[in-house]
């Protein structure tokens, strides 16, 4: 491989950490240059994701997204500094990114990715990168990408709290194998409504674009199949094995855990409060933090603990019963789920409250506690 470029530094310095890596080298230098990946999104997930891999010299990056840099995004879109106030996040990612690498051509979209213009605007990478807090997109990207059979990687950031997983690839699980279905987006909430931690979409995003370059070196290491939990309070990660969907149920299972073969329930605020009033007795879990509980609980509410430590707490949690888990809006109290399913809880007695204590306050505000 000639490595000099015409235009800029010598490639042989400039990727020779990438050539001593027996999973890299030389040909895989010459894979990533060949490469090319899209990301959704030039924010917090996507500043990090976009400026490692412009540095492991990925051939070709494109860029779609709409909105303009605002003050408020320096805190953890890193790619955008404050001159950069007012422009397009497109041209000040580019711009950056060429300054970082003056060898890799980017591809810029100042517009929103949708139903019209998905499928084109996707096809032809070997990899899209998910840098999107907008659900609608997300599910888009995934039924996209599953069209093109084009594999995708997906990360969540909320509060101290990220999510990295990659889809449909070697004919791996999708999103939707996990969340079926899109809740409404108002049940969903943004980085401007639940606040992150600055660091943690670097943290995640950095993450992406090694799962990205690992897609594109052929290694058999990526998390597809796998769900990744960041928490950045405690410092931990934890790998949820995920699966297919299949006709009667979506399997979550840990290498030590025998396989569930009942999906969760999930009940939606006036079916649980009609359950209820009929007589069911479910044992009530709150996974929110302990501030939201002292906020407001519901009133028959039977323990509390958040969903990332449910685990520590599962000699409190009956398994030969039914249980009602919630959360404020049906997220992370799926999550808790599948922790428990994870240790052999039978989805069949599990109920997650779609659309959370929000949803639940708005139905019975006589059966609140605050």
């Amino acid at each position: 491989m000639d490595f000099q470029s015409d235009s800029g530094p010598s490639s042989s310095d400039r990727y020779s950490r990438h050539v001593l890596l027996p999973q890299v080298g030389i040909d895989g230098v010459q894979r990533l240059s060949s490469s090319s990946v899209i990301c959704v999104g030039a924010g917090g997930l996507g500043s990090p994701a976009l400026l490692y891999l412009a540095a492991a010299g990925i051939g070709n990056i494109a860029i779609i997204d709409d909105d303009k840099v605002e003050l408020s995004n320096l805190q953890r879109q890193i790619i955008h500094q404050e001159s950069d106030i007012g422009k397009l996040k497109v041209e000040s990612a580019k711009e950056h990114l060429l300054r970082l690498n003056s060898a890799v051509d980017v591809t810029i979209y100042p517009f929103r990715l949708d139903e019209s213009n998905a499928l084109e605007i996707l096809s032809g990478h070997d990899v899209v990168i998910d840098g999107t807090d907008n659900i609608e997109t997300r599910y888009l990207i995934d039924d996209s990408c599953k069209s093109l059979d084009i594999p995708w990687i997906y990360a969540s950031v909320y509060r101290f709290e990220g999510h990295l997983s990659v889809f449909n690839h070697h004919s791996g699980p999708t999103y939707r194998d996990v969340f079926p279905t899109a809740p409404p987006p108002e049940l969903i909430p943004s980085c401007a409504e639940a606040g992150v931690l600055g660091v943690l979409p670097g943290v995640m995003g950095s993450l992406q674009a090694t799962e990205a370059i690992k897609i594109i070196l052929n290694l058999e290491t990526s998390l597809s199949g796998q769900m990744l939990i960041y928490d950045g309070l405690q410092s931990t990660f934890r790998t949820l094995m995920i699966s297919h969907q299949n006709k009667k149920n979506r399997q979550v299972q840990e290498e030590k855990a025998p396989p569930t073969d009942v999906m969760m329930h999930t009940v939606d605020a006036p079916t649980a409060g009609k359950k209820l009033d009929e007589g069911w007795a479910p044992f009530i879990l709150d996974v929110r933090s302990k501030d939201e509980f002292n906020a407001g609980h519901i009133d028959s509410v039977d323990f509390q603990i958040t969903h990332e430590n449910v685990l520590s707490a599962i000699e409190h949690i009956p398994k030969d019963r039914d249980v009602l888990v919630y959360c404020a809006r049906g997220r992370r109290s799926e999550l808790a789920i599948y922790f428990l399913m994870h240790e052999g809880y039978s989805g069949e007695n599990l109920y997650n409250l779609e659309g959370g204590f929000i949803s639940w306050k708005d139905h019975y505000p006589n059966r609140v506690n605050v």
